[in-house]
């Protein structure tokens, strides 16, 4: 059982610190346990049940009604609810379907944002954010590996099913290159940096996952593309990363290399200056 603090609630589900903290003293929302230095913990249980009464709140139910309901009634309530899935909610409900592994919540959830959003504004405004918020649950210990399986495929398939419906372009077109490096198997980032690109009619060929270095230079030597994308997730010594785009900058000169994700984020005051960083979609427009 996870041992969430109040600030980890606050992050997981969107509501201020010291609204969570009324709603437990005025209508007994919650009832955390408290450490010997009388820190708030709550239980995986506790943050379902916040999700939830989040969901209804929402809706437009009213806390103090909420409060009248058993535990049992607001989930059975937030089930209707989410039966009817708005943006408004989405990301709470993207949670909820982590957490009761809910794969039809997940569907219906994601083809409710595909009626009024591209995948690409579906990516940045719902999943990031969503992936941010459950990372506070890798560092409680509530997500499981078959959790994150879980999610991870599900995310993944869209993605590609939405790659699929793209037109192949032309091969005749100048080609960029999507890959990820040896150690790196985390592609979600990826695979939306090459369905925006495909979008934008744009000839990117995608490598895939643990890419071997001495593969992408053959590749490289054989398609001559214009440029080369990777992105850098996995916790690594944050020297050997830097020698990687050292090495990659000299061997691949002068074709354009582009880098994104946690990694590059945090040590991108030691790369190469010419290394340039994604940080949103529209930095892919510039190719």
């Amino acid at each position: 059982m996870a041992g969430y603090k109040i600030r980890d609630l606050e992050i997981l589900t969107g509501i201020k610190a010291h609204t969570i903290r009324m709603w437990e003293k005025r209508y007994g929302l919650l009832t955390p346990q408290r450490t010997d230095t009388q820190i708030r913990t709550y239980s995986d249980k506790e943050l379902l049940v916040l999700l939830n009464v989040s969901l209804l709140n929402k809706k437009g139910y009213k806390i103090s009604r909420i409060a009248d309901m058993s535990i049992e009634q607001i989930f059975a309530t937030s089930k209707l609810m989410q039966d009817h899935a708005e943006t408004d909610t989405a990301i709470e409900q993207f949670i909820v379907s982590v957490l009761q592994l809910d794969e039809q919540l997940f569907q219906l959830t994601f083809q409710e944002l595909s009626h009024t959003k591209s995948l690409s504004l579906i990516f940045t405004e719902y999943i990031i954010p969503f992936l941010q918020r459950i990372g506070v649950m890798w560092l409680v210990g509530t997500i499981n590996p078959a959790q994150e399986h879980f999610i991870s495929n599900l995310i993944r398939q869209k993605i590609i099913a939405a790659i699929d419906l793209l037109p192949i372009p032309h091969p005749d077109q100048s080609k960029i290159i999507l890959y990820l490096p040896e150690h790196e198997w985390h592609e979600i980032s990826l695979l939306v940096y090459h369905y925006h690109l495909r979008s934008m009619g744009l000839n990117s060929i995608y490598l895939g996952q643990a890419l071997p270095y001495e593969a992408l230079l053959k590749t490289v030597a054989v398609l001559k593309p214009k440029a080369v994308i990777s992105s850098w997730l996995t916790a690594m010594e944050p020297q050997g990363i830097c020698n990687y785009f050292n090495q990659i900058q000299t061997d691949l000169a002068p074709i354009t290399i582009l880098a994104g994700g946690y990694q590059i984020d945090q040590l991108a005051s030691l790369l190469p200056k010419n290394i340039k960083r994604i940080h949103t979609l529209s930095d892919l427009e510039n190719i």
